[in-house]
């Protein structure tokens, strides 16, 4: 899906939210658990209840690779569930890939040509050379990480070098020497709140990936007063146990629909 696509979906819908599918087999509903595939029937029913709500999905590979070959099956359900019903939906595989040239020329064709998925988040630790492989693909986005919402990010991307600038700054400015706008956005957590004016100083037109609403307690708000861009947004903002998990029994998909949809309405205030 190409940049202008996006944008045409956010505006249309008026929601730039991204619903992560997180989907844990110990978490799911009872019932569903009797289903010869009970991941995607459980993925199936929150896709039905939240699409007209948000413009991406984002399903977590380590969800699906703790099942082996059932957990794959279930992953390539869902994304062929999601290109077949629901095409305008930006599709986000978060897969934290990045190694090296030869390997990530591999990831890369697996998610960008065999799963078909829109996009792929990067870990940049490694360097260009492990993040150019995914780099090339007509309609296809990197989406690498630059500072996070979990605690541990203060670990390494706020270290500052001799000059006093953190390494997560060092990551953007580099990397944005290696793709435009149109092919490589960056993660950054909602709990970051005011730091987002920092990140826009340094990419002022990239889009960015924002997770930490909701359960990890990010501010909607915040995240746009400082982050959103005036006339495409520039932002897809995460929400994934917040709306999945919103009722763990027989009524979970209308749950979910109910927690999209504040989200969503909060949303289309804001784009205003």
């Amino acid at each position: 899906m190409k940049r202008e696509e996006l944008v045409k979906n956010i505006k249309e819908k008026g929601s730039f939210l991204c619903v992560g599918l997180d989907t844990d087999i110990k978490k799911i509903p009872q019932h569903l658990l009797k289903e010869e595939d009970p991941i995607f029937q459980f993925n199936r029913q929150i896709i039905d209840a939240t699409a007209p709500y948000c413009v991406a999905y984002k399903p977590n590979l380590a969800f699906y690779e703790a099942l082996g070959v059932q957990g794959q099956i279930a992953l390539e359900r869902t994304i062929k569930y999601l290109k077949e019903r629901y095409p305008d939906q930006f599709i986000i595989a978060d897969a934290k890939r990045g190694d090296i040239g030869n390997t990530s020329k591999l990831y890369a064709r697996s998610f960008f040509e065999y799963l078909d998925v829109d996009a792929v988040t990067v870990a940049p630790y490694m360097g260009e050379d492990s993040v150019t492989p995914f780099l090339g693909y007509d309609g296809k986005w990197v989406i690498l990480l630059a500072l996070t919402s979990n605690k541990g990010s203060h670990d390494f991307q706020l270290i500052e070098d001799k000059e006093g600038t953190p390494l997560f700054e060092t990551v953007m400015r580099t990397s944005a020497r290696w793709a435009g706008v149109d092919e490589m956005m960056y993660v950054v957590g909602a709990t970051q709140g005011k730091m987002f004016e920092k990140i826009r100083e340094i990419a002022p037109k990239s889009f960015l990936l924002v997770p930490g609403v909701g359960a990890q307690g990010g501010s909607l708000e915040e995240v746009c007063r400082y982050g959103m861009i005036p006339g495409d947004c520039g932002l897809l903002v995460n929400s994934s146990r917040g709306i999945i998990y919103a009722s763990q029994g027989e009524d979970f998909a209308e749950a979910a629909a109910r927690e999209a949809a504040t989200l969503a309405s909060q949303m289309k205030k804001l784009l205003k």
